[in-house]
């Protein structure tokens, strides 16, 4: 709501501030004891979780529609090589320079982010000062010509949003999608130690390799998406071709992944499901700009509290039925998930512009 009322730039630089500070912090919590740790977490929580709303507020209010798979992709990939390096740098962190060093340090990187970001960015390009007033222009006819100018944003027509299926076909999507996700970056690398028998060292550097894949195929996934609807291609369909790459590659990969016995086959499932799954960015996650531009932030705020709820269920879950039940279960119930997720997205998504 508030990166679609005040802007992007403030909301994002604001949440990446705070989660950095928290994080920074960390350390320091975790020594006085587990309340105050599991208070900087939640604090770490409450700022990270505007990060993806403002991004997409920031999105549409900048890119046009031929151009948001890609745009959406690149910003995205970012996300996924900070979980490529954080994953390969931690364990030599916490072996050399203990492990409040990569709270510490990570968190002051944030810091210094969120420096540059006050100094360089905006919120939309008749904000930006920084840019001549042709490319504005430029940005700005594009966006009007495609239908995408936003209106100003007084009141959320919240009853109007909740009652749209298309809405519906988001916020479920979004669900079936994080469970997979976040079971896999919760427990990729408890899975390598407990299945394949890895070191901590060597966990960290295979559970970086899907994350590369990932930061690769979502930029993929948005050049091949963007040139389909070039094409002519309707939006609508080519969000669904996507998404369906993203849900059902997943699901052949984990289904698969049981059967294997070689630590170079389990890296390639992985790598496969996580590669594949990227696709969703040019899928459901550029859908929200696709169906309510001026609301594109409240509606990403909506699907993504079904993800994180996803995320958290999902991560608590899988640990009981590890304890009853094994890998081959946790890995059947993602799949679930994913064809589902596909199945209720292919029959209510749509790409047209639904609220104004």
């Amino acid at each position: 709501m508030l990166a679609d009322r005040i802007g992007g730039k403030v909301v994002l630089g604001a949440g990446v501030l705070w989660w950095s500070a928290a994080t920074m912090l960390t350390p320091l919590a975790a020594h006085a004891g587990l309340v105050p740790l599991l208070a900087a977490r939640a604090m770490m929580g409450i700022g990270e979780g505007v990060a993806m709303p403002a991004m997409n507020s920031l999105l549409s209010s900048w890119v046009p529609s031929g151009e948001r798979s890609r745009s959406l992709s690149l910003v995205y990939s970012g996300m996924y090589t900070g979980s490529m390096i954080g994953l390969g740098l931690s364990p030599g962190m916490c072996q050399r320079l203990g492990w409040g060093s990569v709270f510490e340090i990570f968190g002051l990187a944030g810091v210094l982010w969120s420096a540059a970001w006050w100094w360089l960015s905006a919120s939309s390009p008749k904000a930006d000062r920084r840019i001549s007033a042709a490319e504005r222009a430029h940005i700005e006819a594009l966006r009007t010509k495609k239908g995408d100018k936003p209106i100003s944003v007084r009141a959320i027509p919240w009853r109007l949003l909740m009652s749209k299926p298309q809405v519906w076909a988001i916020v479920v999507a979004h669900f079936c999608h994080n469970w997979g996700l976040f079971i896999l970056l919760t427990w990729m690398p408890t899975y390598y130690n407990q299945v394949l028998g890895m070191d901590l060292a060597k966990s960290g550097f295979y559970s970086v390799l899907p994350w590369f894949a990932m930061a690769i195929s979502a930029n993929v996934g948005g050049w091949l998406a963007d040139a389909m609807v070039k094409r002519g291609v309707g939006i609508g369909k080519v969000r669904k071709v996507m998404q369906t790459v993203g849900f059902m590659g997943p699901a052949v990969a984990l289904t698969i992944l049981p059967g294997v016995s070689q630590v170079w086959q389990a890296v390639a499932c992985m790598c496969l499901s996580q590669g594949l799954d990227a696709f969703s960015q040019s899928g459901l996650y550029s859908n929200h700009a696709d169906i309510a531009p001026s609301y594109a932030g409240v509606l990403l705020g909506i699907s993504n509290t079904a993800g994180v709820l996803a995320g958290v269920v999902g991560t608590y879950v899988t640990g009981k039925i590890l304890a009853v039940a094994g890998w081959a279960a946790v890995w059947k119930i993602a799949v679930v998930m994913y064809v589902f997720g596909m199945v209720w997205f292919n029959i209510f998504a749509s790409g047209e512009k639904i609220i104004d």
